[in-house]
């Protein structure tokens, strides 16, 4: 019988610090660490890779141990599925830290299932109301007129020189290969700052390369066309703390429209995102029949807007 080490944190911005300061007696005996960085709670346990790996790796009578309930399950519908599979392998599962530090929460008894059950309620209303604070504080912040999304590709100094440079003769393909940075970034850097005039017809403004540049960019565009799909309410909540930011993004511009007792998220973004909700989504959906019809609409959607694509 061996302790086995489980450590998990949602985004690549975060760290596991704290759990590991609560797991370091067992650190430091060498016990087994099994991980899964930057992954969403939403992806069942049962789902990522290396809670799998655990699971292969576990003996029984082996003791699966982590930091706090909310770095394994989060959700009713996770240690619902967990549970058995614990049992089944006759491994256990201990909370290092807290009120629940002396049970084992794999055991068969029907009271821990009750108490588990209740705290995973609780844990995943409290991810819903992060999860919420998070939508409405994307919403305040565009009304405040606030720039959200990636930060600015040159800081200020490196702005300056780029306009000089211009005004001196560089061209834009050119300051593109000197930054590091596409063209089209480069004439939105000069636009901003008046440094380029772009009359009514901008083809006669456009050099050779600008041409090439803009011709490579319509290409680029039509193969990852920007298209509106209704995402279902309940795919959308399953990727309101996905790890890829243009999910998050698009997601949270998104027009929320009310149907019935549901409701779904009008969202305008390449089709290579509305493909990516549905990777991220998949895992977590295909649990319940809920979440399997909620999955075959989106897919439907996605797939019939690809279809209308060029």
């Amino acid at each position: 019988m061996a302790d086995r080490l489980y450590l998990r944190h949602s985004t690549d911005k975060q760290t596991d610090a704290r759990q590991r300061h609560a797991l370091a007696p067992l650190l430091a005996a060498g016990t087994p660490v099994y991980e899964d960085p930057a992954t969403s709670s939403r992806v069942l346990s049962l789902y990522r890779d290396g809670f799998k790996q655990l699971l292969d790796e576990a003996a029984v009578g082996d003791t699966i141990r982590i930091a706090d309930a909310a770095r394994l399950f989060r959700s009713v519908a996770d240690i619902l599925a967990l549970r058995p599979v614990l049992i089944r392998r006759g491994l256990h599962l201990r909370v290092e830290s807290g009120l629940l530090s002396g049970i084992d929460l794999a055991s068969n008894y029907p009271g821990t299932k009750m108490m588990v059950s209740v705290l995973a309620a609780v844990l995943e209303f409290q991810r819903d109301m992060i999860s919420e604070n998070t939508r409405e504080g994307v919403a305040a912040a565009k009304a405040g007129g606030k720039t959200l999304g990636r930060p600015s590709a040159l800081d200020q100094e490196q702005t300056v020189e780029l306009v000089e440079a211009h005004r001196e003769g560089a061209t834009v393909k050119g300051l593109a290969r000197r930054y590091g940075i596409a063209p089209r970034t480069v004439r939105r850097v000069l636009d901003n700052a008046g440094a380029r005039e772009v009359p009514n017809d901008l083809s006669a403004r456009l050099d050779d390369e600008d041409q090439a540049d803009a011709a490579t960019e319509d290409q680029t565009a039509d193969l990852d066309p920007v298209v509106v799909v209704d995402v279902p309410g309940l795919v959308a909540e399953h990727l309101a703390d996905a790890a890829d930011d243009a999910v998050r993004e698009a997601l949270a511009a998104g027009q929320t429209i009310r149907r019935g007792q549901g409701y779904l998220v009008r969202t305008t973004a390449p089709l290579s995102v509305h493909k990516a909700m549905i990777e991220h989504s998949v895992p977590a959906l295909t649990q319940s029949p809920a979440g399997r019809k909620a999955h075959r609409i989106h897919q439907g959607r996605v797939d019939a807007a690809d279809r209308r694509c060029p």
